[in-house]
């Protein structure tokens, strides 16, 4: 039985759930794992505790670096989960730290026995570094959205019944950070009739969405289980990512729960095509993309969600660990 500790950044429970369901299946496969927050106070304990791993994994990016000390300490492989592009990091944080985070990253690939990343953009620098590396993806658990039980409806509504929400509701599940656009999408429900704005998550932005919900047309619900979001999708009529990104998984999770989707412009397009309704980081555009995209077919956007499940990319990953831990004795690189 192999025993893996999996370092994850350290988010609010039920906003980055991916780990989670890679995790899930690579259980039902036989493996051990022990998921837990990249963060000092695991590093700290990693230095005293008598738990034995046969392999270390570390998500980008606090997970990839303190995975990369417990390796080093504790002389195990390390496989780097390598799922946000260094852009985004950039763009949101103050020059030093995303410096020393960058070259931190470099060090964790380097260190790696195999990096998988998710961006083809990092593909370059990541076989900079890393001896061994492959592309993955992110994934949905399809059927679990696209076909929700009667008690998770049920939940959803229940809760939602407490509200006033008009006919129509577009709904957005995640992040509640800049980089993601929340208070262009909170404002957008000025500029629309008979619409509702739900809101589930949790971030930084959070109180300016509280407030808007006391005065506007903003239902906020805070963070809800993420196996009770696919019954909260169930009550919505469309669907809101606003941030720069073609590999979101909420937009995977929407196109399973059949949403019409609105997407921001950018990045996306080249992937989703025309499977989603774009529109730019300012209230007026996004309530015009809602109002456009109401109604819209949702077959093609359903048919990328489908090739894209947990299940499949939990095999990568269970081939990548197997391999890492069957040949750490003579491949595994020096510290």
């Amino acid at each position: 039985m192999t025993r893996v500790l999996w370092l994850t950044p350290n988010k609010p429970e039920n906003i980055s759930v991916g780990r989670q369901r890679i995790t899930a299946h690579l259980e039902e496969r036989g493996f051990t794992i022990d998921l837990q927050a990249g963060d000092l106070p695991t590093l700290r304990k990693a230095l005293y505790d008598d738990e034995d791993y046969d392999v270390v994994v570390g998500t980008t990016r606090a997970g990839a670096i303190v995975g990369t000390a417990i390796s080093v300490l504790r002389g195990r492989p390390l496989v780097v989960d390598h799922i946000d592009p260094i852009r985004q990091f950039e763009e949101t944080s103050v020059w030093p730290l995303a410096f020393f985070v960058k070259h931190f990253e470099h060090l964790a690939f380097r260190r790696s026995a195999h990096t998988l990343y998710v961006y083809p953009e990092e593909a370059s620098r990541v076989r900079r570094f890393a001896s061994s590396a492959s592309e993955t993806n992110l994934g949905v658990e399809y059927d679990r959205f696209a076909d929700p039980s009667q008690e998770v409806i049920e939940r959803a509504y229940e809760r939602l019944s407490r509200f006033d929400l008009h006919e129509n509701v577009a709904i957005y599940v995640g992040g509640l950070e800049p980089i993601y656009h929340i208070r262009e999408l909170v404002d957008s429900i000025d500029h629309l009739d008979n619409w509702s704005l739900l809101v589930l998550g949790s971030g930084s932005e959070s109180e300016y969405v509280e407030q808007a919900a006391e005065v506007t047309d903003v239902t906020f619900l805070g963070t809800v289980p993420h196996e009770d979001v696919p019954g909260y999708l169930y009550a919505a009529d469309v669907g809101v990512s606003l941030v720069d990104d073609p590999n979101t998984l909420k937009v995977l999770e929407y196109g399973a729960a059949g949403l019409p989707t609105v997407q921001l412009a950018g990045r996306a397009e080249a992937r989703l095509e025309t499977a989603v309704e774009y529109c730019e980081a300012d209230p007026k555009s996004v309530s015009t993309a809602i109002e456009r995209t109401h109604g819209r077919s949702v077959d093609e956007l359903r048919e990328i969600a489908q090739d894209y499940s947990w299940e499949s990319i939990a095999d990568q990953y269970a081939s990548v660990i197997a391999k890492v831990v069957n040949s750490a004795t003579s491949d595994f690189p020096s510290s």
